[in-house]
């Protein structure tokens, strides 16, 4: 299943990692009973911490399904060594006083067993404004990158495009750095939502993530040299 289709409508020195003990355990197995799995997406509201869509995997790591997780508050699922500090984070993303941020957590699912794992968020524009919230989990333990689709590549622009957008950067400031009108940049975002069969441009950055396209902690994101025509 594809992140795009399954997605339903370094750590912080403030890190928000609880302390663990026998109750904490690692992320579940796959379906082959592996435990190299890529990261799990889901999409935050701009406004709040609200889980607006979540891939079942993401939300199977809470012991939910896709539909219990929406509406429910990303911080409230999340145990923070300092209280507080997930949100004002996420906070600053959605304000645009950041753009991306990485640090460690800890979670609990619905039988109140915890497992750690590393929270990615970045902030994702749309030519009106924020459009939302990527958020990507990973295993503290497996920081191996995801699996790639092989046979997708794009083009320089395309790419350049891409990764622009999952910077965090505007219609505006993309047509500025890449010496493209708006009508340029909104064509190529078109098409690269349309390729992804993504319905916005938070899942287009979930859907690149959740298919490796990215060099693995980079940043601002790259597209990886040999997916570049």
């Amino acid at each position: 299943m594809s992140t795009a289709s399954s997605l339903s409508s370094p750590a912080s020195p403030d890190g928000a990692e609880a302390a663990t003990g026998p109750a904490c355990r690692a992320f579940p197995p796959d379906a082959h009973g592996s435990r190299r799995r890529r990261t799990y997406t889901a999409h935050v509201s701009a406004g709040d911490t609200t889980v607006t869509a979540a891939e079942p995997e993401f939300a199977g790591a809470f012991g939910l399904s896709p539909g219990e997780i929406c509406g429910r508050d990303l911080c409230d699922l999340l145990l923070a060594r300092l209280p507080g500090s997930l949100r004002r984070r996420l906070a600053d993303l959605s304000e645009g006083r950041s753009s991306c941020f990485t640090e460690r957590v800890t979670g609990r699912d619905g039988t109140g067993r915890t497992f750690r794992g590393h929270l990615t968020a970045v902030a994702v524009a749309d030519p009106d404004g924020p459009a939302g919230l990527v958020i990507l989990l990973s295993p503290a333990e497996d920081r191996e990158p995801p699996e790639r689709q092989d046979g997708l590549t794009l083009s320089r622009l395309d790419a350049h495009v891409l990764e622009g957008v999952a910077s965090g950067a505007s219609t505006v400031q993309l047509a500025s750095r890449l010496y493209m009108s708006r009508q340029g940049v909104e064509y190529r975002v078109g098409r690269l939502l349309r390729r992804f069969d993504a319905p916005n441009r938070p899942a287009l950055v979930a859907r690149a993530h959740g298919l490796g396209m990215f060099a693995a902690g980079q940043w601002p994101p790259r597209v990886l040299p040999h997916l570049v025509e």
